[in-house]
């Protein structure tokens, strides 16, 4: 049996031929013509097994020509599954708790993403119905122990074990492992819940705890929209790395209260330069009309709703005004972050919610014209984060620094175009920049992608699975040729 981060760890690199795992790491490329063996961990090692998975797994790799990306697929789409799940109980519920992978904590955003792609297969498989809603319920008690974390330990009564988050200055509490204050970390969950009810119809995870802690989502985004003053979040980390840390006493750069809802970091975990970060914002909207429908349907809390709805449409109405860019040609993007007097910064990150991004969560049409042209921009040199190299181009960001592409932001380029070529270039850079391991990573560099970070990050597996499994239903004819 793998009892926890370090079997884990010893499992994944010998998975994995003998590569580091960790932060950093320098493999040799296979060579092409090697057999493609599956990388997943032995059956009886598996964390937890899905009979639905399996069936999708053998069916989408029928249809894949190219070995090689039916082979990343394979390892990829159900990595979370295989190597990231803890089922139990807590408190006499349901339970599950999932780690991002190489690090022994769950981030609201990572788990509820990691698990995504399982949806539509839930119906059909009573072990991925009891995972959801173990995870719904487990996220509702993350959120009552405080809303302005962003990851959690297994044990809530337990302090962080994060060596890096230990000190921080910070109001810390048990379960907590890292309190960076995200607006996705509040919309993530929802996106979950909502489309959990969607897929089941199950109204069971939805008790009187999940009830609370929406109430408190809805009140931290009040909070957080600062009209009263800065709110008692803050933070300050000590560390030489000035994205650690935002400014004037860890409460942020002013920006003046327009309506839209502050956040002192990006989905990266990075620090905000102008805290009105718009990508966040616009999945807050979609996440208040999600929960309203939800309060309505499940709860008949009409009330609620209506606070919900109004609170969306206010942080619609500010995004309108204070988060376009006119660009001197005439056109128009949406901008990255205000600070609402009239600054803007442009640029894109690889992590989600980014610009990119938002038609994937439902907070844009994906042919809506400024969403477009911002989407052009993105994906240019106007962008400081795109990168390109012999190796690919790609969106990287702060978090690793320049020349350094995410996977992530090529998986995400194409679930969002319908352009068959668009398509198949990102497949192409995917299948020839995973040096030999069979798996996603968090970053590699633009010009050589043995040099890499993390080789166990599931939520760049389980997204490339999903965009597998999306173009099976979409296109097929891109994977059988």
């Amino acid at each position: 049996m793998i009892h926890g981060r370090r079997d884990m760890l010893k499992m994944m690199a010998l998975a994995t031929g003998g590569a580091m795992v960790g932060r950093v790491s320098k493999v040799m490329a296979k060579p092409q013509h090697q057999a493609f063996r599956s990388r997943r961990p032995p059956p009886a090692q598996r964390r937890f097994v899905s009979p639905a998975v399996e069936q999708l797994i053998d069916r989408t790799k029928a249809g894949i020509g190219d070995p090689e990306l039916a082979w990343l697929f394979e390892n990829c789409y159900p990595n979370t599954l295989d190597t990231t799940v803890h089922l139990g109980t807590l408190r006499g519920k349901p339970d599950t708790f999932i780690v991002t992978g190489d690090i022994d904590a769950m981030w609201l955003r990572d788990s509820s993403a990691q698990v995504w792609p399982y949806l539509p297969l839930a119906p059909r498989d009573s072990g991925l119905r009891r995972l959801f809603h173990g995870l719904i319920q487990r996220q509702a008690l993350c959120i009552s122990i405080d809303p302005y974390a962003n990851a959690f330990m297994p044990d809530p009564t337990q302090r962080s074990t994060l060596d890096w988050a230990q000190h921080d200055h910070t109001d810390m509490r048990p379960g907590v492992a890292e309190r960076k204050w995200e607006i996705d970390s509040l919309c993530y969950p929802i996106r979950l819940a909502y489309g959990y009810w969607k897929a089941t119809g199950d109204v069971a995870p939805f008790d009187q705890d999940w009830r609370a802690a929406m109430h408190t989502v809805l009140q931290t985004f009040r909070v957080q929209q600062r009209k009263d003053g800065p709110g008692p979040y803050h933070f300050q980390r000590t560390s030489e790395v000035s994205t650690e840390n935002p400014p004037l006493g860890g409460y942020g750069n002013p920006a003046k209260p327009v309506g839209l809802i502050f956040s002192m970091f990006r989905p990266s975990d990075d620090a905000c330069l102008y805290p009105l970060f718009v990508p966040a914002n616009f999945f807050a909207v979609t996440s208040l009309r999600q929960l309203a429908e939800m309060s309505v349907a499940i709860h008949h809390d009409a009330a609620f709703a209506r606070d919900c709805r109004a609170l969306a449409d206010e942080v619609d109405a500010a995004l309108k005004q204070y988060a376009v860019i006119h660009d001197e040609k005439g056109g128009d993007v949406w901008a990255y972050e205000v600070d609402g007097y009239g600054n803007q910064l442009f640029m894109d990150d690889a992590n989600a919610p980014s610009l990119s991004s938002l038609p994937y969560l439902g907070a844009l049409a994906q042919d809506d014209p400024r969403y477009q042209r911002t989407r052009a921009a993105a994906w240019s040199h106007r962008n400081p984060y795109f990168f390109s190299g012999t190796a690919a181009q790609g969106i990287g960001g702060p978090h690793q620094g320049l020349r350094m592409i995410w996977p992530m932001s090529l998986i995400m380029r194409a679930l969002t175009t319908r352009d068959a070529g668009e398509i198949r270039q990102c497949l192409h850079w995917l299948k020839t920049t995973h040096a030999g391991t069979g798996f996603m990573h968090e970053s590699f560099d633009q010009d050589d992608p043995a040099h890499f970070t993390r080789t166990w990050f599931a939520w760049a597996n389980t997204l490339f699975g999903e965009l597998i499994v999306d173009l099976a239903h979409r296109q097929p004819e891109l994977l059988r040729t």
